[in-house]
């Protein structure tokens, strides 16, 4: 199970920090907000982490 963690304005912030938390150990995945047929590199997307897993993430970011 995956768990919402961050929304981000674009593809590109989204794929930087799915970058971030993958370098570090911890998997993520990326999503369109919305109808996922419908998005743009202009989209937002959210930010996913393993369920039960978003502390972790925290002290990723808090490490920066």
């Amino acid at each position: 199970m995956w768990a919402d963690y961050r929304k981000t304005k674009n593809l590109l912030s989204a794929e930087m920090w799915k970058s971030m938390l993958e370098g570090e150990g911890l998997p993520a995945k990326i999503l369109p907000v919305g109808n996922i047929l419908d998005w743009t590199e202009k989209s937002e997307f959210k930010l996913l982490v393993p369920k039960g897993r978003e502390h972790v993430a925290d002290e990723i970011l808090r490490k920066l």
